[in-house]
């Protein structure tokens, strides 16, 4: 036990060193303050605008903001966080083939599994308290500003970002035990989450498919019921879990 929670910590600190923990800190703050100031700022942007747009023949008055503008935001931003912080992940297994230090490590006398535990583990952290951060401002503000109580279905919506979230990072693990660079393991991911989305347009898979809890705005508007996404819900935990059994399997007949 000793032995890997000195892995973990020394995952954590390699986390710290190379800037990932405070860039990552920095961005899931600002996108959480962006949200609901993007909203506050979209009438006067469009009042800017109405002279142009007037001249095109579009006449634009009456711009009303609320929380669900805000949560809109928030729900078209997390997109651009997940990939971020995929890419800044995708090297956390493939740099250690690279420089060879799993070799004295697992000399050592240490676990194949408590390495891909414990870095899931620093991913689903760092995942955890930076979503957590981002959704915690964005409704502070939007409380402040507005009314949450308008937004229906709103922790459910929340719910499914994270989770397809936790669903990424256990294919970063599996790729990251296939493949040997940061690149391929991005793709790969890529390859998967698309691989979702296109199934997605399939009536037949559709209800099935992880990306479908990424419903965010017809779950908001009340059109799809949650009750209607505890099937991909079910789906993606099961996924996730597999993706971590796998990377162990596979882990443990690799060679290093």
């Amino acid at each position: 036990m000793k032995q890997f929670t000195a892995f973990i910590k020394k995952e954590f600190l390699e986390q710290v060193r190379s800037g990932r923990f405070m860039i990552l800190g920095i961005l899931f703050c600002l996108f959480g303050i962006m949200n609901p100031a993007t909203a506050k700022m979209l009438p006067w942007l469009f009042e800017i605008m109405s002279e142009q747009l007037a001249e095109n023949g579009m006449l634009i008055t009456g711009i009303e903001v609320d929380a669900l503008t805000s949560w809109t935001q928030f729900f078209k931003n997390m997109p651009i966080l997940l990939i971020v912080f995929i890419v800044m992940f995708s090297s956390i297994l493939t740099t250690e083939y690279q420089k060879g230090t799993l070799i004295n490590v697992i000399t050592k006398g240490m676990k194949r599994w408590k390495i891909l535990v414990s870095k899931l583990l620093i991913m689903s952290v760092f995942w955890t308290v930076g979503y957590g951060i981002t959704f915690g401002i964005t409704y502070g503000y939007n409380a402040y500003f507005w009314d949450n109580h308008i937004v229906q279905n709103l922790f459910f919506a929340a719910f499914g970002y994270y989770l397809v979230g936790l669903w990424l990072i256990s294919t970063v693990l599996l790729a990251s035990v296939a493949l040997r660079s940061a690149s391929a393991v991005t793709i790969f991911v890529g390859a998967a989450f698309v691989i979702s989305y296109l199934l997605s347009f399939f009536p037949v898979f559709r209800k099935y498919v992880p990306t479908f809890i990424l419903s965010s705005n017809e779950l908001m508007m009340g059109v799809v019921d949650s009750s209607q996404c505890f099937a991909a819900v079910g789906i993606t935990i099961f996924l996730t879990a597999l993706n971590g059994g796998l990377a162990v399997l596979f882990f443990n007949k690799r060679m290093i």
